[in-house]
């Protein structure tokens, strides 16, 4: 029998954030395709859209007008998944299994930058620190209304994953109840502090404290050759495709000097460094195709912000500020990975394994593709 070779033989993988696994078979990269191919994003847009609904000074779809805003720009979605309470309760269940609960929250939308062509990989670093100012500055605004237990920072990027309206912006939903996704990955973070042995290994010398997150990236910054996964690593933040990606180019973007629970306790300098990897990493994306890399990216945290009352117990001591990238694109700018099949009915499944997506990732410039000069000042 030959020697097992990750980048040939099938193996499942372990995602110890969620307690799920994904059945990589980097030999199905071979085969052909001969399925549904995507539009390419456009890459020419215009700087001022008339019938854009997010362009300063435009009518939104919901009646209301834009200011003639030059920066960021924050507004309560029109259409939101979430309305503020009261909320009526659901009726008893009539059967243990058929439960329902209200929720209530809100929703917002941040405009990123007035132009209209623009992405986060095309900002310049003053206006990707406006981004983030933005993000931290709604995440503190709605985390400390009464009622509210988690705020969710989002970004939907291409139409492929969904998103309506090329304009650059994120959306934030704030919610009564912390979700499923952000609850199973700080279940686990506080089970792996609860399980590891008080400070023998190395990792919890250098941090002061076994968080899983930072000895997972205190991991990967030993590796080197063709198994590294890091893709970008600057003075405070790294962004790497993890061990246990699912999408084909996912990427996990996080602090890796010290422990830090949300966006409210990143120095200056860490900022810095935050909107240097999103530039470089989005840029990145938009090179590997040449096309307007779509991509859903979703910012974790502590559920809401720190208790001024610092006499209060934390609630969630293990959660490390982090950021997924999953975007789908598979093969080139028309081929996107589906989610079916075996995905939907047993595990997630990858072909191109994680260590092959970072090379590919490493490999492609961090000067934008489309015109090297007219990057965003």
């Amino acid at each position: 029998m030959s020697e097992f070779d990750p980048s040939e033989h099938p193996h499942r993988r372990y995602n110890p954030l969620t307690g799920e696994h994904v059945l990589v078979s980097p030999h199905r990269t071979k085969r052909p395709w001969h399925g549904q191919s995507e539009a390419s994003e456009s890459s020419s847009l215009l700087q001022h859209d008339p019938a854009c609904h997010l362009c300063p000074g435009n009518t939104r779809s919901g009646g209301h007008t834009n200011p003639r805003y030059s920066s960021t720009y924050t507004f309560s979605n029109d259409f939101p998944a979430l309305l503020s309470p009261p909320i009526p309760v659901p009726p008893a269940a009539p059967h243990p299994l058929l439960q329902a609960a209200p929720l209530h929250g809100k929703c917002d939308v941040i405009i990123f930058h007035p132009r209209h062509d623009l992405s986060i990989s095309r900002l310049s670093i003053p206006h990707i620190k406006h981004v983030i100012a933005e993000w931290t500055r709604i995440y503190i605004t709605r985390g400390d209304e009464p009622g509210i237990a988690y705020v969710q920072i989002f970004e939907n990027k291409g139409s492929i994953m969904g998103c309506s309206n090329p304009h650059p912006h994120g959306q934030v939903w704030s919610m009564s109840e912390v979700p499923s996704i952000p609850s199973t990955e700080l279940m686990n973070l506080t089970k792996y502090r609860l399980s590891s042995p008080p400070a023998s290994a190395a990792p919890l010398t250098t941090y002061g404290c076994p968080n899983l997150l930072l000895e997972y990236a205190f991991y990967e910054l030993g590796i080197t050759g063709d198994e590294r996964r890091v893709v970008i690593l600057n003075d405070h933040w790294m962004a790497l495709v993890p061990w246990w990606a699912v999408w084909p180019f996912e990427v996990l973007v996080l602090p890796y000097r010290r422990h830090i629970p949300s966006l409210c306790q990143l120095t200056e300098e860490e900022v810095d460094a935050f909107a240097d990897v999103l530039s470089r990493l989005t840029i990145k994306y938009d090179n590997l195709f040449e096309t307007s890399f779509a991509y859903s990216m979703g910012i974790h945290q502590r559920p809401i912000p720190l208790p001024k009352d610092v006499n209060r117990d934390d609630q969630y001591p293990d959660a490390h500020l982090h950021l997924h990238f999953t975007p789908p694109l598979l093969r080139s700018a028309t081929v996107r990975k589906f989610l079916v099949g075996f995905e939907l009915m047993a595990e997630p499944q990858r072909d191109l394994t994680p260590e092959q997506a970072a090379q590919r990732l490493r490999a492609v410039s961090d000067v934008h593709y489309l015109n090297k000069t007219d990057h965003v000042r």
